[in-house]
C-alpha cells in the first residue's frame, strides 16, 4: 500500500510541476519547468550522497575503527542481500541516523556519536536495519527526485510571483490579462504548498515502509519501537543542529524540538511508528 500511495503522490507532483510551468509560460513553460527538474535531479543523484556527509562533518569509519557497528551492518546486509555500504559517524552528542547514496551499490548510512553511546544492541540493530531498507528500496533516490521536483516548482512560482507583482501579465488586454495576472499570482501561492504536502505525504510513507523493512530484516519490530522512543526524547530535548532541506534524510525530525519547524515535518508522529511496530510484535 505504502508503494502504491508514493506512486500515486509522485505522479501527482509531477503533473503539478508541469501545470505550474504552462500557466507561468505555456507549453515552453512546461518544458522549461521539466529540464530544470531533470538537470537538478540529475546533479543530486550523483552528489547528494558526499555534499549531505560533508555537511554534518561525518566521517568514514572502517571495521578497526569501529567493530561493533560494522558487525551489525554486515549481518543486516546479508539478510537484505544488498551490498555493504560505506560507514560514517557524525560526531556530535544528538542521537540520530540518516541513510544516503544513489543506489545500493553506491550507498552510506550514517550514525551519530551520541546514539552509539545511548542504545542497546538491538535498539542500534533496529536503527539500521530501518536505513538499509531505505537502501535496500531505492528511497533516497526517491526522495531526491521528489525535493527537486517540489524545488522546480518552488521556483516556478518565485517567477510567478515577481512577474505578476511587477506586470509581467499585463499588456494590452488591460483587464484581461490584469485577471489572468491575479490567477497566476493565486496560483503562485497555492502551488508550493500543494508541493510541500506531496513531498512530506511521500516522505511519510517512505518512513512507515522502512520501519516494517527493519522490523522484518532484524525479526524484532520491538528493538526500533525502542530505538524510535529514546531518539524522539533526545531530539526533544536537544535538538540536531540540522537543515530543514536534509531533515526528512534522518530516522526522526532532527528539528523536533523546534515547534514551528515541526509543523511541516516530513516524519510521521512517532507514537503513530511505534504502535504499528509493537502490533507487528
Amino acid at each position: 500500500m505504502n508503494y502504491f500511495k508514493t506512486t500515486v503522490l509522485l505522479i501527482a507532483l509531477t503533473l503539478l510541476l508541469v501545470w505550474v510551468g504552462s500557466m507561468v509560460g505555456g507549453r515552453q513553460g512546461a518544458t522549461y519547468a521539466f529540464a530544470i527538474a531533470m538537470g537538478m535531479n540529475f546533479f543530486s543523484y550523483w552528489f547528494s550522497d558526499k555534499i549531505v556527509l560533508k555537511m554534518y562533518g561525518a566521517k568514514e569509519v572502517s571495521e578497526q575503527d569501529a567493530p561493533s557497528l560494522y558487525e551489525i551492518v554486515r549481518e543486516l546486509v546479508a539478510r537484505a542481500g544488498i551490498p555493504m555500504p560505506r560507514v560514517y559517524i557524525i560526531p556530535t552528542n544528538a542521537m540520530n541516523a540518516f541513510a544516503t547514496g544513489r543506489n545500493p551499490h553506491h550507498a552510506a548510512v550514517a550514525v551519530t556519536e551520541g546514539m552509539l553511546n545511548s542504545l542497546k544492541r538491538e535498539e542500534l540493530q533496529g536503527v539500521l536495519g530501518h536505513e538499509l531498507s531505505h537502501v535496500r528500496n531505492r528511497d533516497i533516490l526517491i526522495s531526491t527526485i521528489v525535493a527537486t521536483i517540489a524545488g522546480a516548482i518552488m521556483m516556478l512560482a518565485d517567477m510567478a510571483r515577481w512577474a505578476s507583482l511587477f506586470g509581467g501579465y499585463g499588456g494590452r488586454d488591460g483587464e484581461n490579462n490584469r485577471g489572468g495576472g491575479f490567477a497566476v499570482l493565486f496560483l503562485a501561492i497555492l502551488a508550493p504548498i500543494a508541493a510541500l504536502l506531496i513531498q512530506m505525504a511521500i516522505s511519510r510513507s517512505r518512513e512507515y515502509a522502512a520501519d516494517k523493512g527493519g522490523a522484518l530484516l532484524t525479526g524484532n519490530p520491538l528493538g526500533l519501537a525502542g530505538a524510535l522512543e529514546k531518539l524522539q526524547q533526545a531530539a526533544m530535548a536537544r535538538p540536531m543542529d540540522a537543515g530543514q532541506t536534509t531533515a526528512h534524510l534522518f530516522i526522526v525530525n532532527p528539528l523536533s524540538g523546534r515547534s514551528f519547524a515541526a509543523i511541516f515535518s516530513t516524519h510521521p508522529p512517532i507514537e503513530e511508528r511505534i504502535k504499528r511496530l509493537r502490533a507487528m510484535a
